[in-house]
């Protein structure tokens, strides 16, 4: 059967939405572009490039958001450390899903990420660790993140406490260890004039999954 009018009208505009994701948007890879523009932003922005603002919900389904530190863009994951008897390592534990957003206000570009979660507690996350300064090292057994603390007295205690039974070469604690984010979707968002922003939104139905890309309205 010949293709209707309508038929070429939907391929013309198939293939005039996807040719107009060039640039800074260009690929056909979502994490080789968030690695583009990270290794861009750490040109110019002044303060930690790979800050990542990581939410979580709680067993009441309220919300968290704090700061982290983005460590590394896997060829299909995103991967950050911390505590896992903190508050976003056990309500991440709970859920096994967290989101997060990159934001760089030199380059005015952002990148959200949704997901799921797993753990990295083998040779990547004791190479990431001991590779951190002595004190980051001893301050991660000495910390018991996210609970009630006395003093910074209290704290500086605990340090002493620990460095005397750990010495210089502590191996990382057994609570303490990478989560791997693999994403769902993700979006890369840059500023544009007037507030008409450029927005493409990856989307996937499993970690596996093809990818299906859109614009959106800003």
């Amino acid at each position: 059967m010949a293709p209707t009018h309508q038929d070429r009208h939907d391929t013309r505009q198939e293939h005039e939405d996807m040719t107009d994701r060039q640039g800074i948007f260009a690929g056909d890879d979502p994490f080789a572009i968030a690695r583009d523009w990270l290794a861009e932003a750490v040109r110019t922005e002044p303060n930690d490039p790979d800050a990542i603002a990581l939410a979580t919900v709680d067993a009441a389904g309220m919300p968290n958001v704090r700061m982290v530190l983005l460590r590394e863009i896997e060829p299909d994951a995103f991967v950050f450390y911390t505590n896992y008897q903190s508050a976003k390592g056990t309500e991440i534990s709970a859920t096994g899903k967290a989101a997060f957003v990159l934001h760089w206000k030199s380059l005015r570009r952002q990148v959200r990420v949704r997901g799921v979660t797993e753990r990295e507690e083998g040779d990547k996350a004791d190479a990431y660790y001991a590779s951190r300064a002595l004190q980051s090292r001893l301050g991660a057994w000495a910390s018991q993140q996210s609970r009630p603390l006395g003093s910074r007295g209290a704290l500086m205690a605990d340090v002493a406490r620990v460095t005397a039974q750990k010495g210089m070469t502590p191996g990382r604690p057994p609570f303490w260890g990478g989560i791997r984010l693999r994403p769902l979707e993700i979006e890369f968002w840059a500023d544009g004039a007037f507030r008409l922003h450029d927005r493409f939104r990856w989307r996937r139905e499993t970690v596996r999954g093809a990818w299906d890309i859109v614009r959106l309205y800003p």
